[in-house]
C-alpha cells in the first residue's frame, strides 16, 4: 500500500564520474540536473568587452554595440516572465544615434560585463542588488553619465 512513498524516498545510487576530456567552455552557462548538453538560452547570446566598446552578439548572428566613449546609461530591466523566460535584461543605453546593447542575464561574457561595469565611476550596486530581487515588470538605474 504505501510502496509508493518508499520508492519516493529510496536512495539514489551515485553517477559514475565522467571520462575526462577537454574543457568546456559551455559549462558555465548549463544548470540544472540533465543540462550537460545544452545550453540556456540566454547563453547563445555572447558579450564581449574590450578597451573601446561592448558587443552583443545575438543567436541570428546579428550584433548591437556601444563604444565605452558613448556610454551613457546602464539600466537593468526585469520582467515577470522568468523562469520560463529571460526576466532580467542590461539595458546599454549609448549617446543619440551612437548604439545601445541589451544582454539577458546569464549572456555568455556576463562576468566580464558585469566586471567593468561595477568599475564606472558612481555604478549603483543597491539598484543591481534590487533588480536581483525584483520579479516585476520594472527598471532599475544602476550608473548614468
Amino acid at each position: 500500500m504505501f510502496g509508493w512513498i518508499n520508492r519516493l524516498f529510496a536512495p539514489v545510487p551515485p553517477v559514475p564520474p565522467a571520462s575526462p576530456g577537454p574543457p568546456d567552455p559551455g559549462a558555465e552557462a548549463r544548470s540544472g540536473p540533465g543540462a550537460g548538453a545544452r545550453l540556456q538560452p540566454e547563453a547563445r547570446f555572447v558579450v564581449t568587452v574590450d578597451a573601446t566598446r561592448i558587443v552583443c552578439r545575438r543567436p541570428s548572428g546579428d550584433e548591437e554595440s556601444v563604444a565605452r566613449a558613448d556610454l551613457e546609461a546602464v539600466i537593468i530591466e526585469t520582467n515577470d516572465t522568468g523562469p520560463w523566460g529571460a526576466d532580467v535584461w542590461w539595458v546599454l543605453v549609448g549617446a543619440a544615434g551612437r548604439g545601445g546593447c541589451a544582454i539577458p542575464q546569464g549572456a555568455t561574457g556576463e562576468k566580464d560585463l558585469l566586471e567593468t561595469l561595477q568599475r564606472l565611476p558612481g555604478f549603483d550596486n543597491q539598484a543591481l542588488i534590487d533588480a536581483m530581487c525584483c520579479t516585476d515588470n520594472k527598471r532599475f538605474l544602476c550608473w548614468r553619465r
